[in-house]
């Protein structure tokens, strides 16, 4: 099932997406010390190639089979969110669910609390009425996240 609407071609101009999304990484990771292990590849590597927002759980079992564990996934996610290359979304029981970000537009999650499916959705005029408040009362935003829960329109039907 399809989730992930707003993504970068992986193969647009300048050396391909894929490739600086590794190197936003691998620049992350020097300055702590580390270098872009093939470990740590391969976790990003299964995020690229992802249709879907994924659990830890997700991860965590594709990458079992490489001998890999839940304790380099979580690390891994957690480096990979500290430079924000990837961002996580809360799904129905509250567990993060996460989408790499980079050169993706802002945009939403709509959340069926019955299947678990995540909508992305962009709704420029609501994006404008908060730009409109912030200003209004001279708050200076440095994100936000909009998450709606309720029923998808498959499980409306059931």
């Amino acid at each position: 099932m399809k989730e992930l609407d707003y993504r970068p071609s992986k193969t647009n101009a300048q050396g391909g997406y894929a490739e600086r999304v590794y190197e936003v990484f691998r620049k992350h990771l020097a300055q702590s010390g580390l270098r872009l292990t093939s470990q740590r590849r391969r976790i990003l590597d299964f995020m690229l190639n992802s249709d879907r927002h994924l659990g830890q759980e997700d991860i965590s079992q594709a990458m079992r089979p490489h001998g890999l564990g839940r304790a380099t996934v979580f690390r891994t996610l957690k480096m990979l969110e500290e430079c924000g290359l990837v961002n996580h979304v809360s799904d129905e029981s509250g567990r993060r669910r996460f989408e790499v970000n980079l050169e993706r537009p802002h945009h939403d999650h709509l959340i069926c609390i019955s299947c678990g499916r995540i909508q992305e959705m962009r709704w420029p005029k609501l994006e404008k009425i908060q730009e409109d408040t912030c200003r209004k009362f001279g708050f200076a935003p440095q994100w936000h996240r909009h998450e709606i829960f309720g029923l998808c329109r498959d499980c409306r039907k059931t």
